[in-house]
């Protein structure tokens, strides 16, 4: 091994030498051979891919495969004196061009004058220019001719990281090759052969990490892990790696999102104090988070098909746990949340700061998806309620359910449970007419709080023929519509008419175009005696609607849906009111 200031990095000193040593780009490995072995070498290559994946070395090595004297089969022997120069960028047939510094039209026009100088001791002279993007527009036009037909003996090499910053009319004149990001596997296996060249001892967790946070490139995680052994005594743990970047550990970050999961913010910042005090660096956890993010969603979408980028495989079931958890809307909802904190961060000077508001914001975050459920008109899934109000037994006449206002509101909590005796199993009312009213109470106290909201809206109930149930619905309710429409509510009304009644009937819906005050005053006169003050216009009524009605009926701390309101938005009950309606009174009506 060189010391001192002789030392060589581990990038340059396992570069590879042959077509078969470039890692995780054997489709264009085999493609140059082929091309070497029928004679069928083109006069000029473009390689595009990231940095670091073997652009420039394949380059160095289709220049060996062609001039190396005892080259077999494409592959140079890496022994004799033109392998070496190639190898060390010292050969003078073949030119290595810097595109960043030499991008002038002047540079060019040198190449130019030099092209059709034979080459000294090899049978082809090559030009690499790495970076070619960077050439000005004037020098790529002034190399367009030579591109095209250049001498015989000549070939050009063309590497960028960029590929669309090239003209056309220089892509369509080479034969272009993208190079693949390499898989971690790959560069793992690549890193412990140089960990055992090397002499160190390197845990496998450790080489996963490096592996990682290369992200494809190779020269990155050989950068890195030149690192790291000149960190280390010769022993290298998964804890040097997290110290020498900054990061956190996997245990960590379950451990983190497990709290955020769990909705416990003060979990959070003491697992986030824990881990800046360990040297965690704030911009690196950042990161990690949004990798976490990352993988809990493709874990979600495609199960154990997607790979991981922020923690090993063997903690796969707790992020597949924890995203069935937090739910696909909630899960981008956070990503969305630290994407911001990363730009902000990026311009600020409080980092950590950003970083606890954008966790603490993350695991405060309610039910994306129920709530977006019930906005958009969809039952929402709540816990089915304990017990049903009895309707003790009365004449038909003193039974009235909607006789009080002639506009039914939609009231804020559900009934009570009330301690009265079990309801009768058998029918014990007449599918009939006479019974209407009574039958609009029965379908209102034994449905779930939507529907029985959206029940408390019907006008009317019309009876029809052996089994017809017709419900009047006014025209303005078009949520309480769309809630009784959904076949489990239907079910649902079907299901206690028939245990009522002993008849299967079939429930339709109407919509009532007129106003609901002219649909049922004719049938329910006692709903006229209450009717509200007339004003001068209906324009002030509607802009008046009736007082709030406090409902003193009902105890907060025992009543199943005001805690299931309460623990879903983080509310504190003042007051339980009825829902205040808009009402508009036609014209002319008293």
């Amino acid at each position: 091994m060189s010391t001192g200031s002789h030392y060589t990095v581990l990038a340059r000193r396992f570069r590879p030498q042959a077509f078969d040593d470039v890692v995780g780009q054997k489709h264009v490995a085999q493609a140059l051979r082929n091309a070497i072995r029928a004679g069928r070498v083109a006069h000029a290559y473009l390689f595009t891919g990231a940095r670091g994946v073997g652009k420039t070395s394949t380059a160095r090595i289709l220049a060996k495969a062609l001039n190396c004297p005892n080259a077999e089969d494409g592959v140079p022997c890496n022994d004799c004196e033109i392998c070496d120069g190639i190898a060390t960028g010292n050969d003078v047939d073949v030119l290595e061009i810097d595109g960043a510094s030499n991008r002038g039209i002047d540079d060019i026009r040198s190449l130019r004058a030099n092209v059709n100088v034979r080459s000294m001791r090899t049978q082809f002279k090559l030009y690499i220019i790495d970076e070619v993007h960077m050439l000005t527009r004037e020098a790529f036009n002034a190399l367009l001719k030579t591109l095209e037909e250049p001498p015989p003996n000549v070939k050009f090499v063309f590497c960028t990281t960029e590929p669309n910053k090239v003209p056309d009319t220089i892509l369509s004149r080479c034969q272009r090759f993208d190079f693949s990001a390499i898989g971690e596997d790959s560069i793992g296996l690549r890193l412990k052969e140089i960990a055992a060249a090397e002499g160190f001892e390197v845990e496998d967790e450790a080489i996963d990490l490096v592996a990682r946070r290369a992200r494809g490139s190779m020269r990155d995680s050989q950068s890195l892990f030149d690192q790291l052994l000149a960190f280390s005594d010769g022993t290298v743990s998964a804890e040097d790696v997290h110290r020498m970047l900054g990061t956190a550990s996997d245990e960590m970050l379950v451990s983190m999102f497990e709290a955020i999961t769990q909705h416990r913010p003060g979990d959070v910042l003491n697992i986030l104090e824990t881990a800046m005090t360990s040297g965690v660096q704030a911009g690196e956890l950042l990161d990690q988070c949004v990798g976490y993010v990352r993988d809990q969603m493709v874990t979600l979408s495609a199960g154990a098909k997607a790979g991981l980028c922020s923690v090993g495989g063997t903690r796969r079931e707790d992020v597949a746990h924890q995203a069935q958890t937090m739910g696909m809307t909630n899960i981008m909802a956070a990503f969305q949340i630290l994407s911001e904190a990363k730009g902000r961060m990026m311009r600020s000077t409080f980092a950590r700061v950003l970083l606890e508001m954008a966790l603490v914001q993350i695991s405060m975050l309610e039910n994306l998806t129920a709530i977006s459920s019930l906005l958009s008109g969809q039952l929402p899934t709540l816990p089915p309620t304990t017990g049903n109000v009895q309707i003790p037994e009365a004449p038909a006449a003193a039974v009235p359910v909607n006789t009080e206002k002639k506009n039914p509101e939609v009231p804020v909590t559900v009934v009570a449970e009330t301690t009265s005796a079990p309801p009768e199993t058998g029918p014990h009312l007449e599918f009939s007419a006479a019974n209407a009213d009574r039958l609009l109470a029965e379908i209102i106290s034994e449905t779930a709080f939507t529907l029985s909201s959206a029940m408390k809206s019907v006008e009317s109930i019309a009876i029809s023929g052996p089994n017809g149930l017709e419900l009047r619905l006014g025209a303005t309710y078009d949520f309480q519509k769309r809630v009784i429409e959904q076949s489990e509510s239907r079910s649902a009304i079907q299901s206690i008419v028939n245990r009522l009644t002993g008849v299967d009937p079939l429930v339709t819906l109407q919509v009532l175009n007129s106003t609901p005050a002219q649909q049922v005053a004719p049938e329910r006169p006692a709903k006229a005696q209450k009717a509200p003050e007339t004003h001068n216009n209906s324009a002030s009524q509607v802009r008046n609607p009736a007082p709030l009605q406090v409902r003193d009926d009902i105890d907060p701390d025992q009543d199943e849906f005001v805690q299931q309101v309460v623990a879903t938005f983080g509310a504190k009950v003042v007051r339980i009111t009825d829902a205040p309606t808009r009402r508009e009174i036609p014209d002319g009506e008293n």
